[in-house]
């Protein structure tokens, strides 16, 4: 072994150890998607989506109709917060509402659809009654209830409609009728078609549109082949046609899709000034109260057009909030409806979602000049207690639906409770066992079949 100059033997050094390779870092994007993936797929994303959209719809809403009905309060010599304080009375009755139908069984939901389908019938037939019925706008859909306070029976016909029809085709699915075309369209059609006639004894073409889709939906839902949903479709659509060209009204209504000039007799006034409106908006808007067509400009500023008085306050960035609060809101109810094995759950999920959703797209389509002016509000949004209340329970039974999930029934029975813990509860082994026992409880109620309520 040769030596070092100093005499000493060479140090040997330790052989080096290959390095391992770096881990490449991912795409922080990609990192983003995979986590608002993971999020999107959990039991309860359909719960929040709608408990916390219809919330934040409904509290924008009152925010605007305080904005947009100041003007046309002062105008009929009322308080600047007279309409904003009758829409606060409904929204908190409508939240009891809510709460209400999103804690009652699925069994209580059924058992309420025959007398809420007869309630309404009567109601509306109650309204053609010389004396008792008012007319608004030319259309006789109303009741007063004393005071400043009127009822709109067909209003409360869109639920009823929901809620009979998805407890009478889930019968018929039980009993595996559904497969015979006459089991299918009788009776739901025949009784659709009534409740349509008692609406259109008033002139109200825009919320038969909504009775229609849903109809249209509950049947999609059963599996309608194609040539009976066509054929019905086609029923429905010359019933329309000979409505709309018997009304030189709404023939005006249907001329006056994308116009930008009001025109003789400005017969194009209001959808015009919806126009102009949202024109003037850009992106953030002119500011919350700052709006010039809500001064006698904009007819209807804070119920069918309050979507426009949105685009002007808020901007481009405001309208797009709304609606993909919408879009959410209908995701959710679709999720609802298909992972769900209750054939009532599902006829009423999607016939809800049907309905909130047509109607924002009849209304938002008005204000932009894609679709005929129909005289429907903005669902949760606009001005208006007998549309918010039966709304608001509508959203009560999506929420009730996603509550009783397989999956978000076992996810919200492994949540402890946050309050009345008391504070030697982790020191002591006797004070835990309880809570684990009734952890326990709550599994094996949440383990049962979707039959065993």
């Amino acid at each position: 072994m040769s030596s070092s100059r100093t005499g000493r033997p060479p140090v040997q050094r330790a052989a080096r150890r290959p390095t391992a390779p770096r881990p490449s870092r991912e795409n922080p994007f990609r990192q983003l998607y995979i986590r608002a993936k993971k999020a999107w797929d959990r039991p309860l994303t359909a719960y929040y989506l709608i408990l916390g959209g219809s919330l934040l719809i409904t509290v924008l809403g009152l925010v605007m109709v305080y904005s947009a009905s100041q003007i046309k309060a002062l105008q009929m010599s009322l308080p600047g917060s007279y309409f904003f304080r009758k829409q606060s009375l409904a929204a908190l009755i409508g939240a009891g509402l809510l709460f209400a139908a999103s804690r009652m069984p699925v069994k209580l939901h059924r058992a309420l659809a025959y007398p809420i389908i007869a309630g309404a019938v009567f109601l509306m037939a109650l309204v053609q009654v010389p004396g008792i019925g008012v007319s608004v706008n030319g259309n006789q859909n109303w009741i007063s209830v004393g005071g400043p306070f009127l009822l709109q029976p067909s209003e409360f016909g869109k639920l009823a409609l929901v809620l009979w029809g998805a407890d009478l085709l889930a019968r018929k699915q039980d009993k595996k009728l559904l497969t015979q075309w006459k089991h299918m369209l009788v009776p739901l059609v025949p009784v659709a078609f009534m409740l349509l006639g008692l609406i259109m004894l008033g002139g109200d073409m825009g919320t038969a549109i909504i009775l229609t889709a849903i109809l249209f939906g509950l049947l999609w839902l059963a599996g309608a082949p194609t040539r009976l949903f066509v054929g019905v479709l086609s029923i429905a659509g010359l019933i329309g046609l000979i409505l709309i060209k018997t009304s030189p009204n709404r023939m005006a209504r249907l001329q006056c899709i994308g116009a930008t000039d009001p025109g003789p007799g400005d017969a194009c006034w209001q959808a015009v000034h919806g126009i102009y409106a949202l024109a003037s908006g850009g992106i953030f808007g002119s500011g919350l109260g700052a709006s010039v067509e809500k001064w006698g400009q904009l007819p209807e500023a804070h119920t069918d057009f309050i979507f426009a008085v949105t685009g002007e306050e808020l901007g481009l960035a405001g309208t797009l909030s709304v609606l993909a609060l919408f879009a959410a809101l209908g995701y959710a109810g679709i999720r609802v409806a298909g992972r769900t094995e209750d054939p009532f759950v599902r006829y009423a999920a999607g016939g809800v979602t049907t309905w909130i959703t047509a109607q924002a797209v009849i209304n938002i389509g008005a204000v932009l000049g894609l679709l005929p002016i129909a005289g429907v509000p903005l669902p949760l949004f606009s001005y208006g207690g007998s549309a918010l209340l039966p709304t608001m329970f509508a959203i009560g039974l999506l929420i009730a639906f996603a509550r009783d999930e397989p999956a978000a029934r076992a996810a919200l029975s492994m949540r402890q409770p946050r309050f009345g813990r008391k504070r030697g509860a982790r020191g002591s082994a006797a004070t835990r066992e309880p809570r684990r026992w009734n952890t326990m409880r709550r599994r094996a109620s949440a383990a049962r079949s979707s039959g065993e309520r």
